[in-house]
């Protein structure tokens, strides 16, 4: 009689948990943070198909790294439960951490039960007020639920990623920003000989749950808006244009007192010239009244004394 094969329980746990984050570290990465216009869903995904970051409902995203089939099944089932759930009741009874508990329950029962576990990681994400209300809740293969302080990676090498994020992160970026900052996380690692990599907006998925919008707060950042926010702003082409810069010299050929006057007044020039026209009128009067004095004056009276003579 042949016997039977046997393992100890934490046996089979450890074996298990090690298939699991093997299968977790093969994939790519994935960040999702927190910034002042919303939470930031950015993931290496080289197909533009098969997504990584999904909506689950009005203001709650989805975002998975692991075998796509696993997390897209868990993904369908959590769309299904908040739909009934706001449904039966109101949609302000759907809550992000609802949604996480119940992947909790279903990640902790295959993990225990079946024979071979899924491997995934999964971000649950709801988008609050402010940034301070963020929720970011992470589930892992075997069912645990950590709620994260507005930041997170996952897959791939999560822990090298996450210090970039730790140094870097405030909740208080912008868009642009806060994109720069998880692009540089996920182009940190991987290179050749330990060297950072260059992600095209190809391969990037991007996704923003928006806290300014009403009702459904997700959408994709795809195309040219997602090269537009890639691209880093110019830089400052003059430096007489930065502030405390050099003051500009004037032009050699221009003449020292004209460089330093001012444009010339009309009405200025006009009240300048009127004194000098008005003594120019006065000793042309002046010359006609000697002219006059001359034609009538003694040589006239001396002719009529010589007629009279004669």
């Amino acid at each position: 009689m042949a016997m039977q094969f046997y393992a100890s329980p934490e046996q089979v746990m450890r074996d298990r948990a090690e298939l699991a984050r093997k299968g977790i570290a093969r994939g790519r990465s994935a960040v999702i943070l927190s910034y002042d216009g919303g939470v930031l869903f950015v993931a290496e995904n080289l197909s533009s198909a098969l997504h990584k970051v999904s909506e689950v409902y009005d203001r709650i995203g989805f975002a998975a790294v692991g075998r796509y089939n696993e997390f897209e099944s868990l993904r369908a089932a959590g769309v299904r439960l908040a739909d009934l759930h706001g449904y039966s009741f109101d949609r302000r009874d759907v809550t992000g951490r609802a949604i996480a508990n119940t992947f909790a329950r279903t990640l902790g029962s295959i993990f225990t039960e079946q024979s071979k576990p899924f491997e995934v990681e999964i971000c649950v994400a709801e988008v609050g007020a402010t940034p301070e209300a963020d929720e970011l809740y992470r589930l892992t293969y075997d069912g645990s639920v950590q709620d994260e302080p507005g930041r997170m990676a996952m897959g791939g090498q999560s822990e090298t990623v996450a210090t970039v994020l730790r140094a870097k992160h405030r909740s208080d970026l912008g868009l642009a920003e806060a994109l720069a900052i998880a692009v540089e996380a996920l182009s940190g690692v991987g290179g050749e000989g330990g060297r950072p990599r260059e992600l095209p907006a190809t391969q990037l998925e991007v996704a923003v749950l928006d806290r300014n919008r009403t009702g459904r707060t997700f959408r994709r950042i795809t195309g040219q808006a997602l090269t537009a926010l890639l691209t880093p702003a110019p830089q400052a082409e003059a430096e007489g244009e930065e502030e405390g810069g050099e003051a500009r010299k004037p032009d050699p050929g221009q003449a020292p007192e004209a460089a330093q006057a001012g444009p010339a007044d009309p009405q200025a020039t006009d009240a300048a010239a009127a004194p000098a026209d008005q003594e120019m009128a006065v000793e042309a009067s002046d010359a006609a009244t000697a002219g006059d004095d001359v034609a009538t004056g003694d040589d006239a009276t001396t002719g009529d004394d010589a007629a009279t003579t004669a």
